[in-house]
């Protein structure tokens, strides 16, 4: 009997940001392939005889590809298990979640996919910041911050109306930013770096294009982390200083 393959987006983290069918799906998983970011700290509520695989990834270090991530899905589903595939954030929305269905359509293996908070969204949100504003944003552009800086990308960060957002990015930010300024954005465009959005380290940093480099540096910004560009980023835009826990501002 074939099993089936459920690609589960975990959200930014905490366990109560799953969705009701993500959590009706995990606990019941006989296999649970996870990520090294989402919800990783269920495993007391799996099941005793869930076989829990971690295929995480880090920045530069892959240490199971995802031709490997693909066929072992397809294994355990071929052997009759019901595989759970979690991912942090939404797996639509740079998780591969894309190649892993199209792998299982392939070898004949169903599978399904179960949305998930993006961090995209949420992590700003942990800090006060919504990536639109009536009056402010009227547009998000998301972006993966190991790709090259795209005109599209550059034309979002020159329109006043419209928020980037930078996923996995932290470690292209002299690049992304350099280019940008070259490109004629201004420099005194707001800028936020959310570390682990939605943990109790979480923190914010504050600062502008123009300055982003030095203050990332500064203030030693690590992986995970999302960043925002435009003017949803602005410092109490939303919130009084006094109630914006963890942020430093330039």
């Amino acid at each position: 009997m074939t099993g089936r393959v459920h690609l589960v987006g975990g959200g930014p983290g905490p366990l109560d940001l799953l969705t009701v069918r993500a959590w009706r799906l995990l606990v019941s998983a006989d296999v649970v392939v996870m990520d090294r970011l989402g919800p990783t700290d269920l495993r007391g509520e799996l099941r005793p005889d869930a076989e829990v695989i971690d295929v995480g990834k880090l920045p530069g270090h892959h240490p199971v590809p995802q031709d490997e991530i693909n066929a072992l899905l397809v294994d355990r589903a071929r052997a009759g298990k019901q595989v759970v595939r979690l991912k942090g954030g939404d797996p639509f929305v740079f998780g591969r979640g894309g190649e892993e269905v199209a792998a299982c359509l392939a070898a004949g293996i169903p599978v399904d996919v179960v949305p998930g908070v993006t961090s995209a969204v949420a992590v700003p949100q942990a800090a006060g910041i919504p990536v639109t504003h009536r009056g402010v944003a009227t547009a998000v552009h998301i972006v993966h911050g190991q790709g090259p800086v795209s005109a599209s990308t550059l034309a979002a960060l020159r329109d006043p109306e419209v928020t980037t957002v930078i996923l996995m990015g932290v470690s292209a930010i002299p690049r992304i930013v350099a280019d940008a300024l070259r490109a004629g954005v201004a420099a005194d465009r707001p800028v936020a770096i959310v570390e682990r959005g939605h943990h109790l380290d979480q923190r914010t940093t504050r600062t502008t294009l123009g300055s982003a480099v030095l203050d990332a540096g500064r203030t030693g910004i690590r992986n995970p982390a999302v960043i925002v560009v435009g003017d949803v980023a602005r410092a109490e835009l939303l919130l009084p200083a006094h109630e914006m826990t963890g942020d430093t501002v330039r």
